[in-house]
């Protein structure tokens, strides 16, 4: 391409605040490359949708430039492809990986009663005040979900009261002095070492409600502290809140959730118009086959785990259709990847292992994709949530063999058709039952992982911990909301293999693949679940 065609590109890209290390320059010229008669639309739409990300430096190199041309290639592929012989399109063409730190950020205004979209580039290191909107992002999303409830809005003259009476929400500041029966919702704090509180954004009250001599009714889930509860009680002459009953904010539908807010796109990947999630869902009546492979636990260094990653890989090659993508979850190393770990090289080769594995399986390589998650115990930068993809020098063998292989980060988010999957990795089962104030209900369940996913899917988040035992970067704390309810929630634990489909919303473990060699074969389409073992 010319010298005058170059130029042009970088004076563009300059006048943006944009600088192009010579990688990036190469990539967006073999973009525009394609469009020879419409090159400067097609710079004009990769500067647009640069835009969008999340940059760490306005200095770019190739992998953002390459993350944006793949998705512009890909949409272009489904729009130029259209209908398939058998009228439908390609799955590699309806997929969508969504990195968290590409998540966009919208915060409830209570005044305005809407979502507003933050804009403005997010900092790792939050100040005081980022902590502090962290719980206050959290209140306001389950208050405003909870307004809509009708047990617990405020009643309308001349409307009826249901049959559960008047349930209104009260303000904790406002129980000073009053007597009877309130209902409250509030984040259970330990202001205190000992001493919980139940807080809202007015005040905060001494709670009794893990006190055995004070027992309360409660629902399921595990009520740890920093969850958000409902609870009904009576202020007490000593200033403390007798709980009587207590549980967690109803959910909402998601389609009601979906329609309240038509036209923000809370999940990422873009908004649709009403025509485009028709033609989607259209087309996603007919990719019944479509079907994901998750593992969890792939540990690379352990031989008889490759050995049982070699027979579901040569099982699948001769399938007669092929699973459009491979999902594999961390932890990929038996050992943690702490500070006195030094075998980085060796993680690199074992990576590399792999992709010649998977690239030997020709039929695979071709028509599947393949998505690496980090777990905790993973190379990375911390502990801390959300966690950023595995570093380029680890994955570079593996991408060298498989071009088409995604990095992404803890937890990430795909869009297949018109469905929304989450995925997150990390040891939640133990870590709630270890953080539970109080033994859960039995009432409806003893099964620990349906408490779990109680817990995270009213909290809508994917992690209520307290920040002492899960640290969270306090500015991407949206990157753990779970608003609107997806579709599916895959929690990749090294507990027991479960699924459990929770008021619509379809949850499962695939299981510790290294430890007992336990997946899942999932079809999107239908939210079919086949637990599998090898």
């Amino acid at each position: 391409m010319s010298n005058a065609m170059r130029n042009k590109v970088q004076k563009k890209f300059k006048m943006r605040g944009y600088t192009l290390k010579i990688e990036a320059l190469s990539e967006v010229l073999g973009f525009i490359r394609r469009f020879p008669e419409a090159e400067d639309e097609a710079l004009d739409l990769l500067l647009d949708e640069l835009h969008h990300l999340s940059l760490k430096s306005s200095i770019l190199d190739k992998e953002p430039v390459q993350r944006v041309v793949s998705l512009l290639l890909e949409a272009e592929a489904a729009v130029e492809e259209g209908p398939t012989s058998s009228g439908y399109g390609s799955a590699a063409s309806a997929l969508r990986i969504i990195d968290a730190f590409d998540f966009p950020k919208f915060q409830y205004d209570p005044i305005k009663k809407l979502f507003l979209k933050y804009t403005g580039k997010l900092p790792i290191h939050g100040d005081a005040s980022a902590k502090v909107m962290l719980y206050r992002d959290r209140f306001l999303l389950l208050f405003q979900r909870l307004s809509r409830d009708p047990h617990f809005s405020r009643p309308v003259f001349g409307s009826n009261i249901s049959d559960y009476g008047s349930c209104q929400i009260s303000p904790i500041q406002s129980l000073v002095g009053q007597t009877g029966k309130r209902w409250v919702m509030g984040l259970i704090s330990q202001l205190e070492d000992g001493h919980f509180y139940l807080e809202d954004l007015t005040a905060a009250y001494l709670l009794p409600l893990f006190a055995y001599s004070h027992p309360c009714q409660i629902t399921t889930g595990f009520f740890a502290e920093n969850t958000i509860v409902l609870a009904e009680g009576e202020m007490l002459l000593d200033g403390i809140f007798q709980v009587k009953t207590c549980g967690f904010p109803p959910l909402e539908d998601r389609e009601k959730s979906v329609t309240t807010f038509a036209g923000i796109d809370f999940f990422g990947g873009g908004s649709l118009t009403k025509e485009e999630t028709l033609r989607l869902a259209e087309q996603e009546r007919g990719a019944v086959n479509d079907m994901f492979v998750i593992l969890s636990d792939v540990w690379l260094d352990n031989e008889e785990t490759m050995e049982k990653l070699e027979t579901i890989l040569s099982g699948y090659e001769n399938e007669n259709v092929v699973p459009s993508l491979f999902v594999f979850m961390g932890n990929f190393s038996s050992h943690p990847c702490n500070l006195s770990f030094n075998s980085y090289s060796s993680i690199r080769s074992q990576f590399g292992k792999l992709g010649k594995m998977i690239a030997a399986h020709q039929r695979l390589k071709d028509h599947s994709r393949f998505l690496f998650i980090p777990g905790p115990d993973d190379i990375g930068p911390s502990n801390v949530l959300p966690r950023c993809s595995l570093p380029k020098y680890i994955t570079e063998e593996l991408q060298n063999h498989i071009p088409n292989a995604v990095f992404a980060s803890n937890p990430c988010r795909i869009k297949f058709y018109t469905q929304e999957i989450v995925f997150f990795r990390q040891d939640m089962l133990y870590r709630m039952r270890r953080s539970c104030l109080m033994p859960p209900s039995t009432e409806e369940t003893s099964d620990p992982f349906e408490h779990l996913v109680a817990t995270i899917t009213h909290q809508s988040h994917l992690c209520p911990l307290p920040l002492s035992i899960q640290p969270i970067i306090w500015n991407f704390d949206h990157c753990l909301h779970l608003y609107p309810t997806p579709h599916t929630i895959v929690l990749g634990d090294k507990s027991e293999q479960k699924a459990f489909k929770y008021t619509g919303i379809t949850c499962f473990n695939p299981g510790s693949f290294s430890n007992d060699f336990t997946f899942v074969a999932y079809r999107p389409c239908s939210q079919e679940v086949e637990l599998s073992a090898v």
